[in-house]
């Protein structure tokens, strides 16, 4: 019985581990799209920061990576920043995989 619940304590503690790392390479990622997306925006320093502030919290908004895209696009708009929904999914695919080398790396 011992062997069960060790077993399954163990599973847990690994999707528990694997979640973590989920959430923090997205925020990791969102951080990256959002410094991105700044300078494609003319924004610099400070206000750069906290534009990836921004994108962090969008992703926060529901499940998934549209509420992400849609701000960032967004932006890109009223800014007359022209990008497409492909090319930012692509750049969102290049930075997760960034993300995921930066985090594994510390």
């Amino acid at each position: 019985m011992t062997n069960i619940s060790d077993r399954e304590k163990a599973f847990e503690d690994k999707y528990q581990h694997d979640e973590e790392l989920r959430f923090k390479t997205e925020a990791r990622r969102n951080k990256l799209l959002g410094l991105w997306a700044a300078d494609l925006m003319g924004l610099t320093g400070d206000a750069a920061e906290e534009y990836a502030k921004t994108v962090i919290k969008a992703d926060l908004i529901e499940p998934g990576d549209e509420d992400v895209k849609q701000k960032v696009l967004k932006d890109f708009q009223s800014r007359n920043v022209d990008k497409s929904v492909h090319q930012l999914e692509r750049q969102m695919a290049e930075l997760m995989e960034e993300a995921k080398k930066q985090l594994m790396s510390e």
